[in-house]
């Protein structure tokens, strides 16, 4: 195709082009009114096809130039030329490549005044190009002489020189090969670096520059120090370092001078090698310590110096603690930053206390200053840990962000814990309170007390649980704290945070239990959940030691259990569930039966009543479900043998439970929770649930038949799995009439909805399946539901849900590379029976499976699928080459072109009949990937939107 420079005016309506530039129009049109959704997807899928065409060369090319179209027209052009640039430029032909550069240097030239969005677009076009074009070979240097002598279009050089390096590094969808771009990037950003040096210091110099030209010579600077590009010892004897320096005292320039001294500071980390920049750089930046003080009332000020400070410090800690006297100074800016009261501010700092905290941790020696400086960071961190004084002056979102916050700053104390040791650190923070507690009770604010201990719960994890020094006094300091939830709240979580070494100091035990136990009765929730975790924590970690705590544990669940809200008895269930675990087998199962009891004779009692149960006595049923849950996945199975106190348990548990399933299986939440519980169960009794797993099955089918719940399909799978293997004939009719029933009742649903509507039950069911195929397979082939469980599983594939489509596809694979269908001179008695019920499912669903199939691969499958469905596809085309060959051609043609472009699904086509007619069926793998690749690739790009493309 040829690309004019100059387009006759006229040629906008030319014959060739007119349909083409009014649908362009009209689709842009539509972005221009308040269309319904309808409209704006079909413009923009419109616009999509457009941009990929080869005809959008010649027409874009027109619009560009021509003066009369409307701006938008000119944008998507401009547009439209970054993209193809990216991923058509196969389309042109090469001997028009050089005119279309020569096009776009013109389109350039013209838009130089702007709008800048065009002048970006070309740029990036250019950029991409160049890359590209071994034939442009002095690509930079003919941009500068278009475009750098005149002032007038210097800033659309310099546009061009910015968007240059950060193209051709970083824009990883151009097409070229690992030698092609290290030669290409070479010898546009390498070999011109420092002639892009020399034209900064130039243009920054020059007479009459404004300080809009000033700012975007600073970015251009800034992107060839971020590429990697600049060579520091030339840029240390480039007037540009102290021109940097300079411009932190123009209100106009300092943003972007800011970022330039950071690049530069970051870009001379190889310290050895850049020594001579580095001298120059140090002194600069210490000088800027006096601005911190000056500039305090200007928080954007302190954050562009904050930055600074902040990189140099990163940058050069070794140097900070080998010359420690030359380079202080930039510790102690930091350190004021640190201090600044702005808290978007002070963050910025804290990855350099990290780094330096991590680099001291390896010295055997330091100054004593660094000491100095983390005593200090810890005091400061400390402080931003109040809270405001009137809590009702800031938002909920303020609150929430404060919060989080100060889990940030927690780390920072970790950090001073490495440097000062977390005995000095803790005491310290506990010297905050005594100081505090040694006023009169009338002038301590509860901020005082709070901080400290929040800090001293972020210290937590440094603290050496053999403690003797720092740990026993506050341990001993938290029964005589003032009376307020926010600092019951914060001891609470210390007493969750030290539960390791209270384990080793076990005299504190009935202590902090007494301290819970005022917790729960805090009428604060925040409080009373705190108190659940440090209930929890400590029977978890000192479970030995409170074995003989655990009569009062369930004196007081049974006194006081019922005022707790939900979360925090379920904690309590669960700290009780540590401490049974530490028992022996015997005791255990005791206790286990006497807590879980308490939950039975709940159930059993709701299940006998005889008037109607309310919503309120169903929800406390379920919260006991949800107690006894949570205790057996903490108890966890006694092993083989059952203890003495568990030998009938399991048949009398499920007779509550099977009575209580028959009457409230239909209400959601309930079905959900109990089928928990009956999942721990198989865990706890093990092999002794046999006896009751064909009773268990029928309740769960006949439950899934009336409810269409998905929880009764799960744990039928979950029995499937463990019970599978044994032969009782009882148990195996259990298991097809769950299959076949089940079976019946999905393809019900899906008559009457869509798989969208129900992919719970389809997930649950496609698990059961598995099971089946797995554990069962001469009930899962042999039954008539086989062909129907097939087609089920087949609208699963059309979900977007990641687990659902991995669970189908592993049931195809297990099915089409079933061992019964590779040929055997004795294969096992059933396996021609299964090799029969395969094929003749693959003979009548072939088609449609194979359409579901590519029609994932090339849209909504899990990226990772890919390698079972190369498995999947291998096995058809081995056993059905011939109908594979047939139905290939109308199921790619139902592709959409969008995901499969048409040449792509052509090559498609001739490399897997190719491989068939050879009978070279693993090369189908090659031809797989190749189309999946080839639709990524095409997806990826639609996901850019044609008006809104960077």
């Amino acid at each position: 195709m040829r690309f004019d420079h100059e387009p006759r005016r006229s040629s906008i309506m030319a014959d060739n082009q007119s349909a083409n530039i009014q649908a362009l129009l009209s689709a842009l049109n539509v972005f221009t009114r308040a269309p319904d959704k309808t409209s704006l997807e079909n413009a923009n899928s419109w616009l999509q096809d457009f941009q990929h065409s080869p005809e959008a060369w010649s027409t874009c090319n027109v619009l560009l130039l021509s003066p009369d179209a409307p701006p938008a027209a000119k944008l998507f052009a401009a547009q439209t030329f970054r993209s193809k640039v990216t991923y058509d430029l196969h389309q042109v032909d090469p001997s028009n490549l050089l005119p279309l550069r020569d096009t776009l240097v013109t389109a350039l030239e013209r838009y130089q005044s702007g709008p800048k969005t065009i002048i970006t677009q070309l740029c990036l076009a250019l950029s991409g190009l160049a890359l590209q074009l071994p034939a442009w070979d002095n690509a930079l240097q003919s941009i500068v002489e278009t475009f750098g002598a005149n002032p007038v279009t210097v800033p659309v050089l310099l546009q061009f020189l910015t968007i240059l390096p950060e193209e051709v590094s970083g824009n990883t969808r151009i097409p070229v090969t690992d030698d092609e771009y290290r030669e290409r990037s070479t010898k546009l950003l390498s070999d011109n670096s420092e002639q892009v040096l020399e034209l900064l210091s130039m243009y920054l110099q020059a007479t009459g520059v404004t300080h809009a030209v000033q700012s975007q010579i600073f970015d251009c600077l800034r992107s060839w120090l971020v590429a990697g590009e600049i060579d520091m010892p030339a840029f240390g004897k480039s007037p540009l370092l102290a021109f940097a320096f300079e411009a932190l005292a123009s209100e106009e320039l300092f943003d972007s001078a800011v970022d330039v001294v950071c690049e530069m500071i970051h870009e001379t980390q190889e310290i050895d090698d850049n020594m001579p920049v580095i001298e120059l750089i140090v002194p600069r930046v210490i000088a800027l310590k006096s601005q911190l003080e000056d500039k305090k009332d200007d928080p954007e000020k302190i954050r562009g110096y904050a930055k600074i400070f902040a990189e140099a410090g990163e940058t050069y800690r070794l140097l900070i603690l080998q010359h420690t006297d030359t380079f202080y100074p930039i510790v102690e800016a930091i350190g004021q930053c640190s201090a600044y009261p702005d808290l978007d501010i002070v963050p910025i700092t804290f990855p350099f206390w990290m780094r330096l905290a991590q680099t001291i941790g390896k010295k055997t020696t330091i100054s004593p200053l660094f000491g100095e400086a983390y005593k200090a960071l810890m005091a400061v961190v400390i402080r931003h840990l109040h809270f405001p004084p009137d809590l009702a002056s800031i938002t909920g979102q303020e609150a929430d962000n404060f919060r989080s916050f100060r889990h940030v700053m927690g780390d920072t104390l970790k950090d001073c814990c490495l440097v000062l040791g977390a005995d000095a650190c803790l005491l310290s923070a506990y010297g905050l309170i005594t100081m505090a507690l040694s006023r009169s009770p009338q002038s301590i604010s509860w901020q005082e007390i709070e901080a400290p201990l929040f800090a001293m719960r972020s210290m937590g994890a440094e603290v050496d649980v053999m403690d003797e020094t720092a740990v026993p006094k506050i341990m001993d300091l938290i029964p005589s704290l003032p009376i307020h939830p926010r600092v019951r709240y914060a001891a609470l979580l210390i007493i969750s945070r030290y539960t390791e070494w209270i384990n080793r100091h076990p005299d504190y035990i009935a202590y902090q239990l007494q301290y819970i136990s005022a917790g729960f009765e805090d009428p604060d929730s925040e409080v009373s959940a705190a108190a659940g975790q440090a209930l929890k924590y400590l029977c978890q970690d000192c479970k030995q030691h409170l074995i003989e705590f655990l009569p009062t544990l369930h004196t007081f669940l049974t006194t006081t259990g019922a005022k707790l809200a939900q979360d925090d008895r379920r904690q309590v269930y669960e700290a009780i569930a540590y401490v049974i675990s530490a028992m022996s087998m015997e005791k255990a199962a005791e206790s286990l039966r006497t807590f879980s009891l308490d939950i039975l004779s709940q159930i059993h009692a709701i299940s006998s009543k005889t008037t109607a149960v309310t919503k309120q006595e169903l929800k406390e049923v379920g919260y006991g479900l949800e107690n006894l849950e949570v205790m057996l996945h903490v108890v966890g199975p006694f092993g083989d043998q059952l203890p003495a106190a568990c030998q009938n348990s399991c048949q009398e548990a499920w007779s509550i439970f099977d009575t209580f399933i028959s009457k409230f299986a239909f209400d959601y939440d309930t079905s959900e929770r109990v089928t928990r519980v009956l999942r721990h169960g198989i865990t706890l009794f093990g092999e002794s649930a046999l006896s009751v797993a064909s009773s268990v099955l029928s309740r769960m089918v006949t439950s899934f038949e009336a409810t269409g719940f998905s929880s009764f399909l799960w744990i039928s799978g979950k029995f499937v799995g463990r019970f599978g293997h044994e032969s009782d004939p009882v148990l195996r009719n259990a298991f097809q009439n769950i299959y076949e029933r089940a079976t019946n009742k999905v393809v019900s649903l899906l008559q009457s909805k869509d798989p969208r509507d129900i992919p719970d039950v389809l997930e649950d069911y496609v698990q059961l399946l598995l099971q089946l195929i797995r554990m069962a397979p001469d009930v899962f082939f042999q039954s008539s539901a086989f062909p129907l469980a097939f087609r089920a599983t087949m609208a699963a594939l059309t979900l977007i849900h990641s687990d659902l489509v991995f669970a189908s596809l592993d049931l195809f694979r297990d099915i089409l590379t079933h061992e019964s269908l590779t040929p055997s001179s004795s294969p096992p008695p059933k396996f021609p029976i299964y090799s029969s019920a395969i094929k003749a499912v693959m003979e009548k669903e072939g088609f449609e499976f194979v359409g579901y199939m590519l029609s994932g691969l090339v849209g909504d499958f899990p990226e990772d699928s890919t390698a079972i469905v190369v498995t999947i596809f291998r096995a058809v085309a081995l056993l059905w080459s011939t109908q594979l060959v047939a139905w290939l051609p109308p199921i790619l043609q139902q592709l959409p072109p969008s995901s499969a472009p048409n040449q792509v699904k052509r090559q498609f086509l001739l490399d897997v009949t190719n491989s068939l007619n050879t009978a070279q069926y693993d090369k189908v793998k090659y031809s797989i990937l190749a189309l999946h690749r080839a639709s990524r690739k095409a997806r990826d790009r639609r996901r850019v939107t044609p008006l809104n493309q960077a």
